[in-house]
């Protein structure tokens, strides 16, 4: 690709205001926005209306433009305007983490067959360069585990809940109100934002591409007292995690829960809307990545590396799945949970495989065992509707 980029924008929310001010602010490249496409044509805007349209075909069929970065929420429409623009022949950055997730192995195969690249930084852990780090510096061979809190609004709530004593409701409500959470908040306390990214991030470091919908996600969104209380006892936190780990030569395993993160965890001090990512390999131990995980600026800063990549005829190379393969995903590992609960009815949907501890009470009551993820995941539909709460131990898990 030639060093002048002309882009075609798509989506002017949050982060496509972010990057337009960070592109205004850096002067290392040589780009431009011709044109950005929006939905609402009555919307007020801070800048002048001439860059705007509201037809996709308008930067699609431009033959000027270059780059198309696309940054808006709705996934299907998402991966119409990814896919015709590598069709196209247009290089596409992308930070719509569920579009990717579910589409991926197609994309790939489309920027290979129309010799295009297709980058999406953005779209794993806001301005922490995760997905580079995996695809360049660590090889499979070695690595572990991948595993942290990506979802700032999860871990936003999590932090005033521990740190301020703010209960769950009057915690969503302040993330609501300054914009790290929607008014439907499902997609990051439910764990299906951290689960797209995981799934993303997995490509990258196993070279394994996994359905989401065949992957557990729980969120936090039926947290109790109790919960909150019995983790102050131990001297936990709560985190929401996502982790992919590596346990054997050959497979690989996923989820998003909830945990009990201990003090000497990295990710105990990785609060609000901040992410962090701990990468674990056979030789080099544990290494740690943190920094903002969403918002405009931090968001756009990402955006704008993968454009900045793309003047270098920069790809994904995919590298763990050309040349390491076998990997393959399983839901054959058993992992120690925490389940509170109230009515003992409940607990008839679980079948522990052991039992390590219990207790029972006149409020509450919780029990601590081993259970397989397939086991969990039979019922991943099922477990947000039960009135109970669940938490991964953090202890080992094995097939």
């Amino acid at each position: 690709m030639n060093s002048k980029i002309k882009i075609g924008l798509f989506g002017f929310g949050t982060v496509g205001q972010g990057l337009y001010h960070v592109l205004k602010e850096s002067k290392g490249h040589d780009a431009q926005i011709k044109k950005i496409c929006v939905k609402n044509k009555d919307k007020q805007r801070s800048i002048s209306k001439e860059l705007f349209t509201y037809n996709t075909d308008e930067i699609i069929n431009d033959a000027e433009i270059n780059l198309v970065v696309e940054l808006i929420d709705d996934a299907d429409a998402a991966y119409q305007i990814v896919k015709s623009s590598l069709m196209n022949g247009k290089n596409v950055v992308s930070a719509n983490k569920k579009m990717l997730a579910y589409h991926l192995k197609e994309l790939i195969e489309l920027q290979h067959k129309n010799n295009v690249s297709l980058l999406y930084e953005a779209s794993s852990c806001g301005s922490i360069p995760v997905l580079r780090n995996l695809e360049e510096y660590y090889d499979n061979d070695l690595l572990l585990s991948v595993s942290g809190i990506l979802n700032g609004s999860s871990n936003y709530i999590l932090s005033k809940i521990f740190n301020e004593k703010l209960d769950y409701t009057t915690a969503l409500k302040q993330a609501q109100e300054l914009g790290y959470a929607e008014s439907e908040p499902l997609l990051d306390v439910g764990g299906f934002d951290s689960l797209y990214k995981l799934i993303i991030i997995t490509i990258h470091s196993f070279g394994v591409i996994v359905n989401p919908d065949n992957v557990l996600n729980y969120g936090i969104q039926n947290i109790s007292e109790h919960d909150i209380n019995y983790a102050r006892e131990k001297g936990y936190k709560i985190k929401l995690v996502a982790q992919v780990n590596k346990i054997n030569e050959r497979k690989i395993s996923l989820f998003v829960l909830p945990k009990f993160v201990k003090p000497d965890e990295y990710i105990y001090n990785v609060e609000y809307q901040f992410n962090g990512v701990v990468i674990e390999g056979l030789f080099y131990d544990k290494q740690f990545m943190f920094g903002k995980g969403a918002g405009g600026n931090p968001t756009g800063s990402a955006v704008l590396s993968d454009i900045t990549a793309t003047t270098h005829d920069y790809k994904y190379e995919y590298k763990k799945m050309k040349y390491y393969g076998g990997f393959s995903y399983t839901t054959d590992a058993a992992i120690e949970i925490y389940i509170r609960y109230y009515n003992e009815r409940d607990l008839n949907h679980f079948h522990l495989d052991y039992v390590s501890e219990r207790y029972v009470g006149r409020d509450f009551s919780y029990i601590i065992g081993k259970i397989r993820i397939d086991k969990l995941l039979h019922i991943k539909e099922l477990l947000p509707k039960l009135d109970i709460f669940l938490a991964y131990t953090g202890a080992e898990f094995n097939i």
